[in-house]
């Protein structure tokens, strides 16, 4: 029975076709339980539908437990770790509202909500999409690490020099940094902006360099997805 239950919740690689009809049932499910989050009031149907939703997402979270050995055939602790695991833990507390709700603990506040939120990550368990862009990132974790600290460094430089060569401008460091952020991803809302012109020429360089850095992470990320789908195609036995 355990090894019928694992192959429906976990097999889809397989194209065992129970388990992706079961894949498919909980990326629609998950999609429905993120739907009262649209809405500021509270609709008593989405309320009986939130109730049922946790049962669901309980009862798939009691199962993955119950076969975690299966999944980890070498782990012999497989069992006592798995709640411990990240996607164990997001499945936890993405139920907990309901019941903290209903106990009227918690009701409607930004906490549960944000809580709920949660339910989005699990898509990833579901989805071969997401799976690839973690893939990808994964693999490309080092240059992007290099990319992400050139950003971090020029943000902070810029927000540092900016600050110093208007300080009636920027009543904070804070309003620097942001400003930095918003100048180096070239949006630039327009509500803080550098009104002398060493500021202004700042501004240039920083939106210039935030092309340039923007870039960078693109070419990075695409010359992953074409190695992962590339690979992707090798190893799909259902490919040619």
């Amino acid at each position: 029975m355990r090894k019928r239950i694992h192959a429906l919740i976990t097999d889809r690689e397989t194209n065992y076709p129970p388990s992706i009809i079961y894949n498919w049932m909980m990326v629609v499910l998950i999609i429905l339980s993120l739907l009262p989050l649209c809405f500021k009031e509270e609709i008593h149907g989405f309320v009986v539908m939130e109730r049922v939703l946790t049962a669901i997402f309980m009862v798939d979270y009691l199962l993955r437990w119950l076969c975690a050995d299966l999944s980890n055939p070498d782990d012999e602790f497989a069992l006592a770790r798995y709640p411990f695991t990240f996607m164990a833990i997001v499945d936890l507390l993405s139920v907990v509202p309901t019941f903290l709700h209903v106990s009227k603990v918690l009701r409607l506040s930004r906490l549960a909500h944000l809580m709920r939120m949660l339910r989005a990550v699990k898509l990833v368990r579901h989805s071969r999409s997401l799976q690839l862009v973690l893939r990808v990132l994964d693999r490309e974790r080092t240059p992007l690490f290099a990319v992400l600290v050139l950003a971090v460094s020029y943000v902070f430089l810029s927000a540092l020099l900016i600050f110093n060569v208007e300080p009636d401008t920027f009543g904070s460091f804070f309003d620097a940094l942001y400003w930095a952020v918003i100048s180096l991803s070239t949006i630039g809302y327009g509500d803080i902006y550098a009104h002398t012109m060493a500021g202004r020429l700042i501004s240039m360089l920083s939106a210039m360099m935030g092309i340039a850095v923007v870039a960078l992470p693109s070419g990075i990320i695409t010359a992953g997805f074409v190695e992962e789908l590339r690979a992707f195609s090798q190893d799909d036995p259902t490919d040619g």
